[in-house]
């Protein structure tokens, strides 16, 4: 598949247009590992989503460990956002949207935009988390803890600021408490929530929240003074 994925790739970059070059390669045969050597600038890294949480989850959660494959004009593409097509709740879509971002995967609307209500609106045109998806760093996103039901992602962004996202796996509410030197931080951050869109007082070691059932808490740290 290498070969072939190179000859397309040798003849896109003969036309002397710029084209976005995806693989679809389903994650097999380590193509993330041989992608940028024949000009793709994504691949997919997994099997087809469908609009349901355990189906979601199963693809995104497993996205870590492709990490450190992507980068600026390179992606790994856990396929396209079902958000807004019914199958999944509001805090699951956030859940989904939020983890399509930590990961640094293309954003693709998988919904129908022409007829979409308010809320749904208002997750896929979240300007603070598209901006850590988009962040020119170019850094994939990592479980750097998980316990139980809570899922604990960090993500490195260029301005020196550090996007955490808090998942809860279980349906029912539960507290999240981070210490910042588990997540190997220190110093005084000030705290943004992307979804709540408020900022928190400044704080020298620790958060502390209440993570919706299949929600998450998405931070964005300011660097340390």
């Amino acid at each position: 598949m290498q070969a072939a994925y190179q000859k397309m790739g040798e003849a896109l970059e003969k036309s002397g247009r710029p084209i976005a070059y995806a693989l679809c390669q389903y994650g097999r045969a380590g193509v993330e590992q041989w992608s940028t050597k024949v000009g793709a600038n994504l691949w997919r890294t997994t099997f087809d989503i469908r609009d349901q949480y355990d189906s979601m989850t199963k693809i995104g959660f497993a996205q870590s460990e492709f990490a450190e494959f992507a980068g600026p004009g390179h992606w790994n593409d856990p396929d396209m956002l079902e958000i807004g097509n019914g199958g999944m709740s509001l805090d699951e879509y956030k859940t989904h949207f939020s983890l399509w971002a930590m990961i640094a995967a293309p954003l693709i609307a998988g919904n129908d935009i022409r007829d979409m209500n308010p809320d749904i609106e208002a997750i896929l045109l979240n300007r603070e988390v598209i901006a850590v998806d988009q962040d020119s760093l170019g850094s994939g996103g990592r479980r750097v803890s998980k316990m139980g039901d809570l899922e604990i992602w960090k993500k490195p962004l260029a301005s020196g600021d550090t996007a955490i996202a808090i998942f809860n796996d279980s349906n029912q509410e539960m507290r999240a408490v981070l210490y910042w030197k588990n997540l190997g931080l220190s110093g005084n951050y000030a705290v943004r929530d992307l979804w709540a869109h408020t900022d928190g007082a400044k704080t020298t070691d620790a958060f502390s929240g209440a993570v919706p059932g299949h929600g998450v808490i998405m931070l964005r740290l300011r660097s340390p003074n």
